[in-house]
């Protein structure tokens, strides 16, 4: 493909989202009708802002859905501290919640735009940022383009190229290289994610490691924590987190597989998607085990086989369950799951061997022996009922999970650094209005 052909290409992409935005609406009230969407703050979607901009230097924070919120999370308290106004723009009805949660009242919340040219100018219209960051792999043509033709300097930071969007990037080169010379600098997880990045025409591009790294460690509700591990009552237990399709099932055999050999086990399964419960909880049953469903406040008893944790934001608290995490979306789907999380909370972490997405997390843990990779789901009962039969062996892999993570801190520090040519000519000007407006 030329390089006039990709203009082009981008050309037609502005005018087909305009004159598919009137069409859009029923696509976002279906979302809203399965809890996608807020239905109360839906015209943010458009791009119709929810609140006054304040005055002064602004900068727009982009972060998809909860594990990108959470990441930001330390980096938007760092900006805070440069006295600079953020807006910060997630799109799930989950994400919003963790903004409410975890960041203070100046931190404007507003839901991101949809990628068409009438919401993302109303947006830029209204809150004309002096520079945007957008979180990971989001890559949103049309924004991209606005606010490129705006001359607003656009950083990916924590920028991750999967193996299948790098293959697929790298089929429209021309294109990617018109759309990544928006980019005014990319600060990627890894060096394998930055040799992506200045492949398809990013420059420049500075390699940071993996924010998710200096969050903290999910949290959990104290009283709920006491509730449970008192029910539990000191049954062994297992966890399979973030699974997908599948996945609850090899759980579940797996439970059956290790119950004879390791009395009272409890094994927690926490769906990445929990509106499927319904269906794993007739599944569950189907293969003739006790299910408690969190959700529902069911209490696990004695002869409770499976805790359902079919909660949102509650990973926390579910971690502090057990000492051993499968980490899903590795044997029957691929790309793995973040497995940062559990290796803070002092989990020995397994998972299947698609982790393409969390490659260089899963390689430093690996190499500590923190985490063990299992081809199916044979192999996955070997190593549970390994690591509940060896308390050693078990607590030598959490310690070794907890130091890889420590370790890999840093990448907040590295952000921040090559962010400062971009916020801090905010900083001054942010005095400046300070003192004008005095």
């Amino acid at each position: 493909m030329s390089e006039r052909t990709a203009r082009m290409m981008l050309s037609a992409y502005r005018y087909v989202g305009a004159a598919a935005y009137p069409l859009i609406g029923p696509y976002v009230a279906w979302r809203a009708s399965k809890g996608k969407e807020d239905r109360s703050r839906s015209r943010e979607r458009y791009g119709v802002a929810g609140r006054e901009r304040p005055d002064g230097p602004l900068i727009w924070v982009h972060a998809a859905s909860v594990g990108e919120t959470i990441a930001v999370v330390p980096l938007v308290q760092n900006i805070l501290g440069y006295g600079v106004h953020v807006v910060l723009t997630t799109g799930t009805v989950t994400s919003a919640k963790v903004v409410q949660e975890r960041l203070p009242d100046r931190v404007i919340h507003q839901y991101v735009p949809l990628d068409l040219k009438p919401a993302v100018s109303r947006f830029l219209d209204h809150w004309q940022p002096d520079l945007a960051i957008i979180a990971e792999s989001e890559i949103w043509p049309m924004t991209i383009l606005e606010l490129g033709a705006r001359r607003v300097p656009q950083v990916l930071v924590n920028g991750r190229m999967s193996d299948r969007s790098f293959a697929s990037w790298k089929k429209r080169a021309s294109l990617a290289e018109a759309l990544f010379e928006n980019l005014a600098h990319v600060v990627a997880q890894s060096e394998v994610d930055g040799e992506r990045f200045r492949a398809l025409g990013a420059r420049p591009v500075t390699v940071s490691g993996n924010l998710k790294v200096d969050t903290a460690p999910p949290p959990a509700d104290e009283t709920a924590l006491h509730a449970l591990k008192s029910q539990i009552d000191g049954r062994p237990t297992w966890a399979a987190i973030s699974t997908h399709d599948g996945e609850e099932a090899m759980a579940a055999e797996v439970h059956a597989a290790l119950h004879a050999r390791h009395r009272g086990l409890l094994t927690i399964i926490v769906p990445r998607h929990p509106e499927r419960a319904e269906a794993l909880v007739t599944q569950l049953e189907g293969m003739g085990l006790k299910v408690a469903r969190r959700s529902l406040g069911e209490k696990i008893s004695p002869d409770t086989d499976i805790l359902l944790g079919d909660t949102i934001g509650e990973m926390g608290l579910y971690l502090r369950l057990t000492e051993i995490a499968f980490v899903g979306r590795s044997l029957t789907s691929t790309g793995g799951q973040n497995p940062l999380e559990p290796a803070m909370l002092d989990t020995a972490v397994l998972a299947g061997r698609n982790v393409q997405n969390f490659r260089d997390s899963y390689q430093k843990l690996i190499e500590s022996g923190g985490a063990k990779l299992v081809r199916d789901r044979n192999m996955l009962a070997g190593a549970v009922n390994y690591l509940l039969s060896n308390e050693v062996a078990r607590h030598d892999m959490m310690t070794a999970a907890a130091a890889t993570v420590e370790e890999m801190r840093g990448a907040l520090a590295a952000t921040m650094k090559a962010l400062e040519p971009y916020i801090q000519p905010l900083v001054v000007k942010a005095r400046l209005w300070r003192a004008g407006s005095q």
